[in-house]
């Protein structure tokens, strides 16, 4: 391998299995968001209020602070309810949004009988993270990562919680 060569990061895979029919989980992963959406996942100058996706393609992906103050996050590049979401993901290894970097994160929901849905997360093109790519993955890989991000949602969409 030349020293010119690079290496791309392969993209992160995470599944998990809800039980909620599948318009439930989508609704939830989506407008929902902000439901579920850890506090101390904020990279506004705010502590998080509300995390938001706008739903339809072009829409906006954000953060609201308590102080009102809002900070993308990205936007919506796919949005086929309630099979599938497709997300720019814009947020750089400093934690600060770049409008120039592109990363994608997909979320397939898949039904599973009358009740359940899974939903599989797919973040890609990390390589779009430069030098810094290979170690981002491995945060976002981690169990701190969107393992803990699909947690934080499942346990929002159980069966027993009937409003977003």
């Amino acid at each position: 391998m030349s020293a010119a060569a690079k290496i791309t990061p392969a993209s992160v895979k995470k599944s998990i299995t809800v039980d909620a029919p599948l318009k439930k989980a989508f609704d939830v992963f989506t407008r929902g968001l902000g439901t579920w959406w850890p506090a101390n996942r904020s990279i506004g100058s705010s502590p998080l209020k509300n995390a938001i996706i706008e739903p339809r393609a072009g829409g906006r992906w954000y953060e609201i602070g308590e102080d009102g103050s809002e900070c993308e996050w990205g936007e919506v590049l796919t949005w086929d309810e309630p099979n599938r979401l497709v997300l720019a993901w814009r947020i750089g290894v400093d934690w600060r949004y770049d409008p120039n970097l592109l990363t994608e994160v997909e979320i397939r929901f898949t039904p599973i009988g009358d009740n359940a849905t899974r939903v599989d997360l797919e973040h890609r093109l990390l390589e779009n993270m430069g030098d810094r790519a290979a170690v981002t993955r491995e945060t976002f890989d981690s169990s701190c990562g969107w393992s803990s991000l699909l947690t934080a949602y499942a346990s929002k969409v159980k069966p027993d919680q009937n409003s977003l």
